[in-house]
């Protein structure tokens, strides 16, 4: 499917692995200018500069003028805007709400949060300058299903997903589309890495990491298809929204969980 994305110029925030970098190479892949960023880089990401048209940019975007250097690099280059993915976010396994002070508090809503809203300020008058375009902001499940043990990052994306709703009450009058994206657990480093989110579980069922992605975290989860999403699966659906053949789609939240949430 030609989703008309040839030499539009896109902003991937969280650019260096997992649903960033995979947005940034599908962006590509359908031929769209990506200017990717990251605080740091890694071999995946700069492996896309020599397949497509990736431009990387180095920034810290949980910083206050971080994306604002990122969104102009883009501008500077490529001379026009006309997507932003907000693909920025973090979290880390909490024991209790008690333990968790307000640096952390803040480091968390600064990469969460703050950092899709300073990028959105910083590309929404290129945006309406160049006749309107897409802001897709990746939010999470968690935004609905708090859980305990990412309680800071729950409330931060439910504030991502409100900012979505009222972004596009103000803007898509004007042209620029903003949806969110609300994936459950894909398989990315958030929970496969050394340390992650898998091996958590995995020490408190007994049992391997591969096994908790496998069939200890479907199954506790409620995971209807009894599998993680993919990354290239949220990737998909994040570029489709940022594409004109999503042109009459805006404020909406789009859950990709494997029918984890069971609420209407």
């Amino acid at each position: 499917m030609d989703l008309h994305l040839e030499d539009k110029v896109a902003v991937v925030t969280g650019a260096s692995k997992g649903i960033g970098l995979t947005v940034a190479e599908t962006l590509g892949r359908e031929g769209a200018k990506v200017v990717a960023g990251s605080r740091t880089s890694t071999p995946e990401l700069e492996a896309l500069v020599d397949r497509y048209d990736v431009t990387v940019v180095l920034a810290d975007l949980a910083t206050p003028d971080g994306p604002a250097t990122l969104v102009q690099r883009a501008v500077d280059v490529h001379g026009r805007l006309d997507i932003l993915v907000n693909g920025l976010g973090a979290a880390k396994a909490r024991s209790s709400f008690l333990d968790v002070d307000d640096a952390e508090w803040q480091r968390i809503f600064n990469l969460s949060l703050f950092g899709a809203v300073r990028a959105s300020r910083a590309a929404l008058p290129h945006l309406l300058a160049d006749g309107g375009g897409s802001i897709v902001n990746i939010s999470s499940v968690n935004a609905r299903l708090p859980f305990t043990t990412v309680v800071d990052y729950s409330a931060a994306k439910a504030a991502l997903t409100n900012l979505t709703k009222s972004l596009s009450e103000e803007f898509a009058p004007r042209g620029v589309r903003v949806n969110s994206v609300a994936p459950g657990p894909v398989r990315t480093p958030f929970w496969t890495a050394p340390g992650g989110f898998a091996d958590t579980t995995a020490a408190a069922a007994g049992t391997t990491a591969q096994e908790a992605i496998d069939v200890v975290i479907p199954k506790s989860m409620g995971i209807t298809t009894g599998r993680f999403t993919e990354p290239q699966e949220v990737a998909d659906l994040v570029v489709f929204l940022a594409s004109p053949l999503a042109g009459n789609i805006t404020g909406a939240e789009f859950l990709i969980d494997g029918g984890q949430t069971k609420t209407t």
